[in-house]
């Protein structure tokens, strides 16, 4: 997904109660891979220090991996904390297991989001992070858990850059919040005028929300608004 669409479907997913949208919110918040977030165990995790440390034997790289994580990313966990009910972050039904590992992508499926899938939106940080921001190549690739350069680079590179990778992720977080409360308002009408015509919001939401911005754009009132949401959703869908 282009990351110009991330805070439009933001909405939709935060919209969402089930324990995998909350997974897949906090994927992309985080930037991190569908096995590193389901498999978070609440050890991992320090709420005062707003840290989340994965272990070299649940990283690709074979690596410790810091993640700093952003208010946004803290508010979920800590929600969550208060109901855990193991040692996994995001459990699953079957007593002292992860939520499967095909539960977000099932998701996206039910969403009917096209053309994305949850690793993809560790492609969408990265391009807004090197379209975006002045921040430094290996400061976004360390962000993903990437390997940094040649072997003497990395050798020379000590640090895990963490104090850099806080500022972008905070940045990251605070661009899809500012995107989606920049859109609230607009966000609120469309969601009344779907509700009203009884049309589920996942249905091709980036494009079903674009064609109601526009709507708002050119002055649509709440009647207007709500009519055109309907005939657009009974569009046929290009193939």
């Amino acid at each position: 997904m282009a990351y110009a669409d991330v805070p439009a479907f933001m909405i939709a997913l935060r919209s969402r109660p089930a324990l995998a949208a909350r997974a897949l919110e906090f994927a992309i918040l985080t930037a991190a891979r569908s096995g590193e977030v389901l498999g978070a165990v609440w050890s991992e995790i320090d709420l005062d220090r707003a840290v989340w440390t994965i272990p070299p034997q649940r990283m690709k790289a074979g690596k410790v991996h810091k993640v700093p994580l952003s208010p946004r990313a803290l508010q979920i966990l800590r929600a969550l904390h208060e109901v855990r009910i193991g040692e996994f972050v995001f459990p699953g039904p079957g007593a002292g297991k992860p939520l499967s590992d095909i539960a977000m992508a099932a998701l996206l499926r039910r969403m009917q989001i096209e053309g994305a899938t949850v690793h993809g939106f560790r492609s969408s940080f990265r391009d807004w992070s090197a379209e975006c921001t002045g921040v430094q190549n290996e400061v976004c690739e360390a962000a993903l858990a990437h390997s940094i350069g040649n072997a003497t680079e990395a050798a020379y590179r000590r640090s895990d850059l963490f104090d850099k990778r806080r500022g972008l992720m905070d940045a990251w977080a605070e661009t899809l919040m500012t995107g989606t409360l920049s859109m609230a308002a607009d966000a609120a009408r469309i969601q009344r005028a779907v509700t009203s015509q009884k049309i589920q919001m996942t249905l091709g939401v980036t494009r079903l929300y674009e064609h109601a911005q526009d709507l708002i754009l050119a002055g649509a009132n709440d009647d207007e608004l709500a009519e055109g949401v309907r005939e657009f959703s009974h569009r046929p869908r290009a193939r």
